[in-house]
């Protein structure tokens, strides 16, 4: 392995948090050398690190890892500090953005028709290869995103997963006018006012008896806010489900209109129960949102950029990633948690 030589800007080792054992949810923290960045590459120096659900289901074991050490986080805010050969993207002092597509083929079928986010040889940032829970990463300049100078790097890190995720779910849902939102967390709490701001109609389903959660909705602007065992004032034409849980597939049918879109966003969701037909008829429809293409960063960040979009963040130190990690399983995190990757 080539590594970058300690310089005055440059260790030759830096930290990184990693799961390190099979069996094991709790991150270790880990010295590592500094490699030199691949052909195409650039590599950052992290500032921040948004915690996503996605990185719990790859340490919780829901989304397994096919090697080890391996280091989480794909909501990565970093200055670019050195290029690969033939990387021209991004000049050294340049701030991007690093999502959860890492890479993809190219030349296959979905690659070659705009769906790249179903390419079967992707890569994904933090789970396939080491994320941004750590003082330095490398990532593929290509899948790399510019980032609207408005926003801090702390605000920044949640709308490179929960912000674009959110945003591709909303696009799925359609011309929806009255939106249901089932898990205000990072994801919800962001499309919330994405949708508000298009003149939606928003409703906010939380754990039921999360208060905190509610609150922040309401300060945001929705139209009602309750638990996912209440009904709202009226029903929806369209949802987004946010929460893993997949109980809430016939729920938000059940509080929905006819020729409604029910979209579940995440990559990983338990079982949906047996459910009655009737809940489907009348041309409702369930889909999945799978990943993100490069072309939903570029429109999203190009909307993030014209109309503001105001993070929920509690900040932890890089070696406390194992305490938001536990905060978001436990749902007792408001928001979005980030990592400062420099503390």
């Amino acid at each position: 392995m080539n590594t970058v030589m300690p310089s005055p800007t440059l260790p030759g080792r830096y930290r990184a948090m990693a799961l390190t054992r099979p069996g094991g949810a709790v991150l270790q923290p880990l010295e590592r050398e500094l490699a030199l960045p691949g052909p195409g590459q650039v590599l950052l120096r992290v500032h921040m690190c948004g915690v996503c659900r996605t990185d719990l289901h790859v340490v919780d074991g829901d989304l397994p890892l096919a090697e080890r050490p391996r280091v989480p986080g794909h909501e990565v805010v970093g200055t670019v500090v050195a290029a690969g050969a033939g990387s021209t993207r991004f000049a050294p002092g340049t701030r991007v953005g690093v999502p959860w597509l890492h890479d993809t083929c190219g030349t296959c079928r979905w690659c070659g028709s705009e769906r790249e986010n179903l390419c079967e040889q992707a890569r994904f940032t933090g789970w396939t290869v080491d994320g941004g829970y750590a003082e330095y990463l490398s990532a593929d300049e290509r899948f790399c995103f510019a980032l609207p100078p408005g926003y801090s790097d702390e605000q920044a890190a949640p709308l490179l997963c929960a912000g674009l995720i959110g945003w591709r779910a909303l696009g799925m849902a359609g011309e929806s006018r009255t939106l249901g939102l089932y898990g205000f967390g990072a994801a919800g709490h962001l499309v919330a006012q994405v949708a508000l701001q298009q003149g939606r109609q928003v409703y906010a389903f939380t754990r039921p008896g999360d208060s905190a959660a509610q609150a922040l909705a309401r300060t945001l602007g929705v139209h009602w806010a309750g638990g996912s065992d209440e009904a709202p004032p009226t029903a929806t034409d369209g949802a987004l489900i946010f929460a893993p849980v997949g109980s809430l597939v016939p729920v938000a049918l059940a509080h929905s209109e006819p020729g409604s879109t029910i979209v579940c966003a995440g990559i990983h969701m338990s079982d949906i129960p047996p459910m009655p037909y009737s809940l489907l008829w009348k041309e409702r429809v369930v889909r999945s949102v799978a990943n993100l293409t490069r072309a939903d960063g570029e429109s999203f960040f190009a909307w993030a950029a014209a109309h503001h979009i105001e993070s929920t963040t509690e900040r932890f130190a890089l070696a406390d990633a194992n305490e938001a990690l536990a905060r978001l399983r436990d749902g007792r995190l408001t928001g979005a948690a980030v990592l400062d990757c420099r503390a």
